[in-house]
């Protein structure tokens, strides 16, 4: 494998000839389909650079970015710090690609149940976090909505909210 170029967050590698980028100081990626008792979905809304526009997204986040650390340890984390929400039960659903033709990224997905509110969230430091509770029934009409008014939605939202309607029964059917 051949460095290509290196900043402060990300590398451009090369391994047989196919040129792709890798996260640096960290050891996983992992998002969150958060719902609460209630059977509302929790989302969050920021600003992305890279797409120049705010987005709604499930609460995710980096693990060991801030020191060694779980999978589960990383979900509670970003849970709390991004929408203020602790939860109750934590299931794994699945790792897959982040974006498979342009990053080595792969992606932990879990389903939080009865998350429920401690704190107002908002992120750490430099984020601007938006945290959105949205019930389950009106959350596409709701993502329409957003989108419709200019904030572009994630499509792993979407997965959030397949697993939100029909459950997860484990074979990603």
């Amino acid at each position: 494998m051949n460095i290509l170029g290196e900043g402060r967050f990300v590398r451009l590698v090369e391994r047989d000839t196919y040129e792709f980028v890798e996260r640096i100081g960290c050891t996983g990626i992992i998002s969150v389909v958060a719902i609460t008792p209630e059977n509302a979905m929790v989302f969050v809304e920021q600003y992305r650079h890279a797409v120049e526009s705010r987005t709604i997204e499930l609460v995710a986040g980096l693990v060991g970015d801030q020191g060694e650390e779980s999978l589960e340890t990383a979900v509670r984390r970003e849970l709390l710090e991004e929408a203020g929400y602790e939860a109750q039960g934590l299931e794994f659903l699945m790792e897959c690609p982040s974006a498979g033709g342009i990053t080595a990224a792969r992606v932990n997905y879990f389903l939080a149940r009865d998350v429920v509110k401690v704190n107002d969230g908002g992120g750490v430091d430099d984020e601007d976090i938006t945290v959105h509770v949205v019930p389950t029934a009106q959350v596409h009409h709701w993502l329409q909505e957003r989108n419709q008014a200019g904030v572009l939605v994630d499509p792993k939202v979407y997965l959030g909210l397949s697993v939100a309607l029909h459950g997860w029964n484990g074979s990603g059917a």
